[in-house]
């Protein structure tokens, strides 16, 4: 605690000034929170309260960029090299080794944002998002006035070490100076971003989100200690995330069956397969809409789909059969009757 600051709650005192008191107060409950003296800082949000109990941080300070996100159990199914990229944050965040921002990069539906979620329930910490939607302004130099607002209510949570910060989509307010169609005004938000951000300690632990990697200004980039690149997927880690999803599904329709076999198949047809967070929308889309009288009905939805996708009317059931589909399989998918798939296979029939 600082000299400046005792002084201020004496001269707010004196002056009646309870709100500027109380927001005196609260900076040096942050201080020692931020020095991990929790049961001081505790004890000061307490007397600060109108009732004998601990306020809640986000109700105190009546956040206004910043959203709270909860963190729950959801399946989060990753390719080998980037759980290992994972693993590596969480051990380096545990061990305090001064890395503190991340950038994950990479397609959407890949997991990014689903990762920083998962980071936050593993350490026990609490997330909270950047709302672009406060950030963004279209009057000029307001955007700017905006983020110097967000870090300045980044500083003020209490116990800042028991927080990560998410900006997802950060291209929103940092994309290439040099490229941009609007130097002028994209320079200044960059810019003020930056400075924002150099003034940060090394206690606040950022992460950020992008499609649009590339794009991103590159003085930016080398403020990230260290970025993830979520386009690491093989064919087979997409079908093997696949079938993850569809098994945390199934439970939840009770008159469908699982085929794995079929399932892997049926995936296999596709040239390229979506990443996860589309596949998610495919496989309960083809679930829910699926006939509750007819258990696989959802994977000839999945074929169909396949078919779209891969702007295909249909697959003739003779390549089908070359593929390795049993005539029931292709029944399945079909719906065409398993008389009716041999003829065609045997070439009986013009169908």
């Amino acid at each position: 605690m600082k000299k400046k600051n005792v002084i201020n709650l004496i001269r707010y005192h004196q002056e009646n000034n309870d709100s500027a008191f109380r927001a005196e107060a609260m900076i040096i409950a942050k201080e020692f929170y931020d020095d991990n003296d929790n049961q001081l800082g505790d004890y000061i949000m307490t007397l600060l309260s109108d009732s004998n109990y601990f306020i809640p941080q986000e109700v105190v300070y009546n956040l206004k960029y910043l959203k709270k996100v909860s963190c729950d159990n959801t399946i989060l199914p990753l390719p080998k090299a980037i759980t290992n990229d994972v693993k590596g944050i969480i051990n380096s965040l545990k061990e305090h080794n001064f890395i503190n921002k991340f950038i994950f990069e990479g397609p959407p539906g890949t997991g990014k944002t689903e990762t920083v979620k998962h980071i936050s329930r593993i350490l026990n910490k609490i997330l909270y998002v950047v709302d672009f939607n406060y950030i963004i302004d279209s009057k000029l130099g307001q955007t700017q006035k905006n983020i110097g607002e967000l870090f300045n209510e980044i500083k003020m949570i209490p116990n800042i070490n028991n927080c990560l910060i998410l900006f997802d989509e950060i291209d929103a307010i940092a994309l290439d100076r040099i490229n941009s169609n609007d130097l002028r005004e994209m320079g200044r938000v960059t810019t003020a971003f930056l400075k924002e951000l150099d003034e940060l300690g090394d206690n606040v632990v950022i992460f950020a989100t992008t499609n649009l990697y590339k794009n991103i200004d590159k003085a930016l980039k080398r403020r990230f200690d260290a970025v993830i690149s979520f386009s690491r997927y093989s064919k087979e880690e997409l079908i093997e995330t696949s079938e993850m999803i569809l098994d945390s599904m199934l439970p939840k329709f009770k008159k469908v069956t699982k085929n794995s076999k079929l399932f892997r198949k049926v995936m296999n047809l596709y040239k390229n397969v979506p990443y996860p967070g589309e596949m998610k929308n495919i496989l309960r889309t083809s679930l829910a809409f699926s006939d509750p009288d007819y258990e696989y009905d959802y994977l000839k939805r999945i074929y169909e789909t396949i078919l779209l996708q891969e702007n295909v009317e249909q697959i003739d059931i003779s390549k089908l059969s070359f593929l390795g589909f049993s005539t029931r399989e292709i029944e399945i998918l079909t719906g065409k009757s398993k008389s009716t798939v041999s003829r065609i296979i045997n070439g009986d029939a013009n169908e």
